[in-house]
């Protein structure tokens, strides 16, 4: 489902073959912006790789700071596809249906609880305007406990959500009611 040839699972050999196996028995299934890396299986490996160390490894974020993140980031840059997948894993952990939607449409975020206000707030700052960052962007972060591996991680989540929402975009990745759920959250 998108702009560029796939191989689809059921023709995949080899490296290709490992990694969809791999990414059906932990993931539940192979999500299309994984799948449109299909023609260079080492940059999809590389991919998944970056994905569940920022998204699922130990962090002093939790995983709906991690998953807001990104909401955030993708809602900046009108990514509908990652927006409405990682919305969809974010609706796991805040069950607040107007704090959902600040976060999908990177809107009111000021208004969030400090913590949580913060962390989107740089984020989205960092999409929108990262030659606007400086140092005291930092000082914010610091002032509601965060440490300097939360804001590391706080960084390597926006920037990767920047890089994916770019390949969606760039390749047209779409999407269905189906795709977006079903993922195991491991």
């Amino acid at each position: 489902m998108s702009w560029i040839d796939e191989v689809d699972v059921s023709e995949a050999e080899g490296r290709l073959a490992e990694i969809y196996q791999e990414l059906i028995e932990k993931r539940g299934k192979v999500s299309n912006i994984l799948k449109v890396h299909s023609l260079n299986p080492d940059a999809m490996g590389s991919h998944l790789d970056l994905y569940m160390n920022i998204m699922f490894g130990k962090s002093g974020l939790s995983r709906a700071e991690r998953e807001a993140i990104g909401v955030v980031v993708s809602a900046e840059n009108d990514c509908a596809y990652c927006v409405k997948h990682h919305a969809e894993a974010l609706k796991r952990y805040i069950k607040d249906d107007e704090t959902l939607t600040m976060l999908m449409t990177a809107d009111g975020l000021e208004t969030l609880e400090p913590r949580l206000s913060n962390i989107v707030r740089h984020a989205e700052k960092l999409t929108s305007a990262p030659g606007a960052m400086t140092e005291s962007d930092l000082g914010e972060l610091r002032a509601v406990g965060l440490s300097d591996n939360d804001i590391l991680d706080i960084t390597l989540i926006a920037a990767y959500f920047n890089f994916v929402n770019r390949i969606a975009q760039g390749l047209g990745v779409g999407f269905t009611a189906e795709e977006l759920t079903g993922y195991r959250d491991d």
